[in-house]
């Protein structure tokens, strides 16, 4: 069976080629549609096996990163987002895609096993300005806790020089109250950290990415669809022959999602992606 995967596309998303593609590598068929096709006929959600937010600057990033998107989501396609989490499909989501899921109330989830609720949750986790009060585009060391429970990061194989991830934006600096923070550490929901000497934004617990409780939804700042070939690490040409032995961070991460799907049947039949 190869799994398809649903890249939703709209206004300022510019990084969903790259998001599809790293599907495409891991062994997934990839379909990208448009927010407004979405809306008009949600139901076309429920035909696929995992799901995509990509990053960019979804309608300008007007009023706040993110924002727009998120309510058009929140009012056109949460009912069937919740039906295909239901269904065990993992989702990915990063940099606006993180802001949106945030706003969305996907991420950080229920922290109870409750049924999903059927109305969209008040964001408890937000992605504000930069400490620097800049947009910060580089190169940064990341950390995978442990014990983390996201489907997306576990059991990743980093050799020294590798743990790290390509970063793009103004808005990606992770606030919670403590307790929420704490909520999140002891669900084991944080999916990645940044190094704690290579913190760029500010993020509170050195947070860059968490999971919901299910390790389904994974949203992170940093974009691992940027880093599926040796190639992309800025300093690939030092790294020996590490391209002949293991794949990079970033395709590891689509890889476990492909296979965490055909492992646990989603039950995704076909869709016309007009």
């Amino acid at each position: 069976m190869t799994p398809r995967a649903l890249i939703i596309t709209t206004t300022g998303i510019n990084c969903d080629r790259e998001l599809a593609e790293a599907f495409e590598l891991a062994g997934a068929e990839s379909v990208s549609m448009h927010l407004n096709r979405l809306t008009a006929d949600p139901t076309c959600i429920d035909q696929f096996d995992l799901i995509g937010l990509p990053g960019g600057f979804s309608y300008g990033d007007a009023v706040a990163a993110g924002r727009i998107a998120a309510q058009v989501m929140r009012s056109g396609i949460y009912d069937a987002l919740m039906r295909a989490l239901e269904r065990g499909v993992p989702m990915i989501a990063p940099c606006n895609g993180f802001q949106i899921a945030v706003q969305v109330g996907l991420l950080p989830g229920p922290d109870d096993d409750s049924p999903i609720s059927v109305d969209p949750p008040v964001p408890t986790v937000a992605l504000a300005d930069n400490d620097s009060a800049r947009f910060i585009d580089r190169w940064v060391r990341i950390e995978v806790p442990a014990e983390t429970r996201c489907i997306w990061t576990r059991n990743l194989h980093m050799p020294p020089g590798t743990a790290m991830l390509p970063i793009a934006h103004g808005e990606g600096r992770f606030v919670a109250s403590g307790d929420d923070l704490s909520r999140l550490e002891s669900m084991n929901c944080i999916a990645v950290r940044y190094a704690r000497e290579d913190n760029p934004n500010g993020s509170l617990g050195d947070v860059a990415g968490i999971c919901d409780r299910r390790g389904l939804v994974f949203g992170l700042m940093p974009h691992p669809e940027r880093y599926t070939r040796w190639t992309s690490h800025p300093t690939w040409n030092r790294l020996g022959d590490l391209g002949t032995t293991l794949e990079p961070p970033g395709l590891q991460m689509f890889r476990n999602a492909v296979n965490h799907v055909r492992e646990h049947d989603t039950a995704a039949a076909a869709c016309d992606a007009q």
